[in-house]
């Protein structure tokens, strides 16, 4: 009986309290969501950009869930290079930072994380905000070094800026 009296109390408090905060949560969610061609166009330049440096890399962009857009594997470029890259943005997707930064941060984390599907800690991957929201991440792999990759995705993105600014 000792123990029922706390967890009567317990949900005798959460019950009381849903009202107020259940009210307060809208029952549909406007989200902003990278657009086919916006994704396209990032990745096809991230691709340029790197071939401007000698290298082939692929090139995938994720939508803010985590989700494939759009993945480009330039026709050079090792065919485990797309799975690094979608890897590499779902880390971003996940920590919501860039790849490098998060490694940086959080390399003491790095073994258990890329154990998890979807997942790995290296750096070249991006975040790609629309008017200061979280819409996806592009994530490139093939350049010799995650910097070099992950300046291919800056140069990308600094293509499209403008569009991202002033995304409604």
């Amino acid at each position: 009986m000792k123990t029922l009296l706390p967890l009567t109390l317990l949900v005798a408090s959460l019950s009381a309290a849903s009202p107020s905060v259940m009210a307060a949560q809208p029952d549909v969610l406007p989200v902003k969501q990278i657009g086919l061609e916006l994704a396209r166009d990032i990745a096809m330049a991230s691709v340029e950009a790197c071939r401007q440096d000698g290298y082939n890399v692929s090139a995938v962009v994720l939508d803010r869930a985590g989700n494939v857009q759009v993945a480009l594997r330039d026709t050079l470029a090792a065919r485990h290079t797309l799975e690094i890259a979608e890897r590499k943005a779902g880390m971003t997707i996940m920590s919501g930072i860039d790849s490098g930064e998060f490694l940086a941060a959080r390399g003491d984390i790095r073994p258990e994380l890329n154990h998890i599907d979807g997942l790995i800690v290296m750096d070249g991957a991006l975040p790609i905000r629309a008017a200061g929201s979280l819409i996806g991440a592009v994530g490139i792999s093939g350049a010799p070094g995650g910097d070099k990759d992950a300046a291919c995705a800056a140069a990308a993105l600094k293509t499209v800026e403008e569009r991202l600014e002033f995304a409604m």
